[in-house]
């Protein structure tokens, strides 16, 4: 199958890898092999591991588990702030072009459908600074009424952000009732390799609990109790990552351990389900099994 890489970069002029799959599927594993054959830069598509300290509520990959190949777009701000996607996209394309300038192939990584539409088709992303009093008028709408209301506004938009995808709907209508924006300038072009990592959904069940598992052996209890004595508001975007959200109410008195282990057990499978339904919109990715990622490259 490496037959198939190598074909695609004997002929394109501007290489862009990216590997996708739900959460849990192995895309870091799969993604170091590449990198390390070909000579290439990651640069993660997650984005909830762009903020520090919160490296194991995010399975962010470990400085040595990169084993030596550069990763980009990790811990590059704090829980407090919030980088916008036309934020993020405008970073990401800056650190492709680095790449290119060092003679390597940058590999998009991540589960974050959105940011990787964003990158390879290059959404148009107005540049509008957050408008607090508007988010608190949406946060009070229904989830169902939230992405009515960003059909009527946006029809495009609501046909690629999942109704329960809450803070981007609520930003999508942000800038789309936002006076003249500023829209993007040129479409960068890449020549684009798509590989998708596709398991059997009992079997990456099974894996997301058991990832679950090892993040409270690694400590992500502490790792929360550490972002709430910081005095992280619980309503931060952040905050509401999966891993952290779902931690609280146990760190609080309110629920046993079991009951937010098991909710974020759920939340990640439904997450990941939701992960696969944006994929599928992709026409041009190459899906391997599970047993082919030791043996891709």
């Amino acid at each position: 199958m490496s037959t198939l890489i190598e074909n695609f970069l004997k002929s394109a002029k501007k290489p862009l890898i990216v590997i996708l799959g739900p959460t849990a599927s192995g895309k870091t594993a799969l993604s170091l092999k590449i990198a390390k054959k070909y000579n290439c830069e990651i640069i993660s598509t997650d984005s909830r591991q762009i903020y520090k300290e919160m490296e194991i509520g995010t399975d962010a990959i470990t400085l040595e588990e990169q084993n030596g190949i550069p990763h980009h777009m990790l811990g590059i701000t704090t829980p407090d702030k919030t980088i916008t996607m036309s934020e993020y996209v405008d970073l990401a394309l800056e650190k492709i072009e680095e790449i290119y300038s060092r003679g390597h192939i940058p590999i998009l990584v991540g589960g974050t459908g959105l940011y990787i539409s964003a990158i390879i088709e290059r959404y148009d992303m107005p540049k509008i600074p957050p408008n607090e009093k508007l988010r608190e008028e949406l946060e009070k709408m229904s989830t169902e009424d939230l992405h009515e209301k960003l059909k009527k506004l946006n029809p495009e938009a609501a046909e690629r952000i999942h109704p329960n995808n809450r803070r981007y709907v609520i930003r999508a209508i942000e800038i789309a009732t936002a006076d003249s924006p500023k829209k993007a300038s040129e479409k960068p072009h890449f020549d684009v390799y798509m590989i998708g990592i596709k398991w059997p959904r009992e079997e990456l069940y099974q894996r997301v609990n058991y990832r679950v598992d090892r993040q409270i052996e690694r400590g992500l209890l502490d790792e929360v109790k550490k972002l709430l004595k910081k005095g992280y508001a619980e309503n931060l975007p952040s905050m509401s990552s999966l891993g952290v959200k779902e931690i609280i109410p146990y760190l609080k008195g309110e629920s046993t351990l079991e009951e937010c282990l098991n909710i974020l057990k759920q939340s990640t499978r439904k997450y990941a389900k939701r992960q696969m339904t944006w994929f599928r919109r992709y026409d041009n990715v190459e899906w391997i099994t599970p047993d082919k990622i030791d043996t891709y490259v």
